[in-house]
């Protein structure tokens, strides 16, 4: 992995004004993304993943989303300045994204052939032969049979494992920098995930981009990270290099995920189920989003939200149990 940075997300900061009132969606979120890595972030559903993603994407919606604070920094431009026609430059060209469903994904209507070769053409402005020929390419380093007849077939032609990876091809034929996958073993059976998973090994060794994987399966993380970042509640909680959040975590949420992921050689042991619920964005806690759900929780939790502490050069948490500041603030409030 490179030393070189390709994004810098940089205390983002995303909301959406609903009936109900404003939703917190992502609450000063910051990573960087290096040249050549995977970047997995987990979490529960609705901590702020997709969001986070889409954001990157240029794809928040506004209204009802509203870029509160924040900057996403790729080749010294800040994403959320830019105008929608200087992001289209950059959206499937520089960034692409693979979508959570293969089987929504892709147009009924079209052949594979079309919507394979419309970014190419759009983009990087090539003739209709050298564009086909480049989606045949494509379709063999993403494992697809017989790609110079597969280019004339519909999307229900093809199997799940077959349309995600034809969603793959999609999402590389214009040769991006950075690949962002949503979800994308969801809803596949284990072989063809397994498949996929070897298949983004191979690609990006091929290729070297850099990968930010949005999921909330552990067995994926393991297999393909190189480190990872644990949302919870719109915030990065933890975040470290792969061996350091399986085997030191430190943050209460982190273990607690890690404790209810099913092992095969503890098989007479019951799961660990993180009891309770995420807490309500329309009014999100001052203090850590956790401490109802924690079993350490301390006063001072309640009332102010950590620092974040370094742990070592690549692993910081955000957890009042590893800051020896913690003492001295409860102190102060009882003073107070």
């Amino acid at each position: 992995m490179s030393s070189e940075k390709v994004l810098q997300v940089n205390n983002l900061k995303i909301s959406f004004r609903t009936y109900g009132g404003e939703v917190e969606a992502v609450r000063g979120v910051d990573f960087d993304l290096y040249k050549g890595e995977t970047l997995a972030i987990v979490g529960e559903s609705g901590c702020g993943k997709s969001v986070t993603s889409n954001a990157i994407m240029g794809l928040i919606p506004q209204p009802p989303g509203i870029i509160k604070n924040g900057s996403i920094l790729f080749k010294e431009k800040d994403l959320t300045k830019l105008s929608k026609t200087q992001l289209r430059k950059i959206q499937g060209v520089d960034i692409s994204m693979i979508f959570q469903d293969p089987m929504t994904a892709l147009n009924p209507t079209l052949t594979i052939g079309e919507q394979l070769t419309e970014g190419l053409r759009t983009h990087k402005k090539i003739g209709k032969k050298e564009a086909k020929e480049k989606a045949i390419d494509m379709l063999k380093l993403v494992g697809i049979p017989n790609p110079e007849e597969r280019l004339k077939q519909f999307p229900h032609q093809f199997s799940g494992g077959m349309r995600q990876r034809i969603v793959i091809a999609i999402a590389l034929i214009c040769e991006p920098q950075v690949l962002i996958a949503d979800e994308p073993t969801t809803a596949l059976d284990v072989t063809i995930q397994a498949q996929i998973l070897e298949l983004f090994e191979e690609i990006q060794l091929k290729k070297g981009i850099s990968i930010i994987l949005i999921t909330h399966d552990l067995g994926v993380v393991a297999k393909i990270a190189d480190r990872i970042a644990v949302m919870y509640a719109g915030k990065i909680v933890e975040i470290g290099d792969k061996r350091e959040i399986f085997y030191t975590p430190e943050h209460p949420y982190t273990k607690g995920l890690l404790n209810s992921v099913p092992r095969l050689d503890l098989m007479e042991e019951e799961l660990q189920p993180i009891d309770g619920t995420p807490p309500d964005l329309f009014s999100p806690p001052k203090g850590c989003p956790f401490t109802a759900r924690c079993d350490y929780a301390m006063e001072v939790c309640d009332y102010a939200y950590p620092f974040s502490t370094k742990i070592s050069e690549t692993h910081e948490v955000d957890c009042w149990l590893q800051d020896e500041r913690a003492n001295v603030l409860q102190a102060q409030n009882k003073i107070g």
